[in-house]
């Protein structure tokens, strides 16, 4: 496997809320034995479905099946992210976890103790924290990578230009910079000038993409799926995406996937790392996780790019 390729990620959002420990440790299982090597998770997850209104049961899973895993470790690439988990219980956004030096340092401590181990290979700063000195965050990421803790940097839900700019303060101090992105992407698109429901959701734009080419920085999608809508008639698409695009689109989807004896998920999936993004997948179930990895082996060609293109 070539690591700087476009790889599935496994989103663990709901481990240890919807979805139990023993279900969860099955699907991870099944991940690595299919080859996959990323997990996402966050230092909040999932506070809204947790009865203690915390964060913390996702990362807590995962490192239990860790422990129960001897040699796991260096099998798979962890990332988190630090902001958004309340500081106090059923009390968000107003005690919500921002991004200062000293929320950084305490949050991330925090999570290693959790996922227990002693680094992980991405760090991601999980919203924009504009209550805080771009510098000040900056220079608090770079010193988790000064110290190991964290191999690497990126940024979640941030607009391009902040990114920029906080590259260029990295660059300043001598520190790490973000050398990745992650935001909200899918084949469907929402109706131009229409914000979605999903609070902090960042949609990825042209713009994050001519920054990710130009500085070499690797790109994360999640709800790239859009909840299981491309297959499920019980996850009506929201009315966002109700536009004539959409059902062009949807259209020369199920079309390519007939071509190519695959799921629409998986040509959704195929279409992403075909343009170099690493989507992230969340499953609920081992078949799930199985479908979504068979993904890798669905050969899209120019000429499917364009007719996606064209239909939008």
């Amino acid at each position: 496997m070539n690591l700087t390729d476009p790889q599935i990620v496994l989103g663990t959002m709901d481990f240890g809320t919807h979805i139990d420990p023993d279900r969860a440790f099955a699907i991870l299982d099944s991940f690595v034995a299919g080859g996959g090597l990323w997990l996402d998770t966050a230092n909040c997850y999932s506070f809204w479905n947790d009865p203690a209104g915390l964060g913390g049961a996702s990362e807590r899973v995962i490192g239990a099946w860790l422990r129960a895993r001897p040699g796991m470790r260096e099998r798979v690439r962890i990332a988190t992210k630090v902001r958004h988990n309340p500081l106090t219980p059923h009390v968000w956004p107003e005690s919500a976890e921002g991004l200062s030096a000293s929320a950084v340092h305490a949050g991330f401590k925090e999570s290693l103790r959790r996922l227990d181990v002693d680094h992980v290979d991405l760090l991601w700063a999980h919203a924009e924290d504009r209550t805080v000195p771009l510098e000040e965050t900056v220079g608090a990421f770079g010193e988790l990578v000064t110290k190991g803790t964290a191999l690497r940097v990126g940024a979640a839900n941030h607009a391009a230009w902040r990114v920029e700019r906080a590259r260029s303060l990295a660059r300043e101090q001598g520190v790490e910079p973000w050398t990745a992105l992650q935001l909200r992407h899918s084949i469907l698109q929402p109706r131009p000038l229409t914000p979605v429901a999903e609070a902090g959701h960042r949609m990825l734009t042209d713009e994050d993409l001519d920054l990710a080419a130009a500085e070499g920085l690797s790109v994360w999608s999640y709800t790239a799926l859009l909840w299981g809508s491309y297959e499920r008639a019980d996850k009506p698409l929201p009315t966002t995406y109700e536009h004539p695009g959409t059902a062009r689109v949807l259209v020369v989807l199920k079309e390519v996937a007939d071509e190519l004896s695959a799921t629409p998920n998986q040509v959704v999936l195929a279409w992403l790392m075909r343009q170099g993004i690493h989507p992230i997948v969340g499953a609920s179930q081992v078949p799930h996780i199985e479908q979504a990895l068979a993904a890798r082996h669905v050969q899209l060609n120019d000429q499917h790019l364009t007719r996606f293109i064209e239909a939008r």
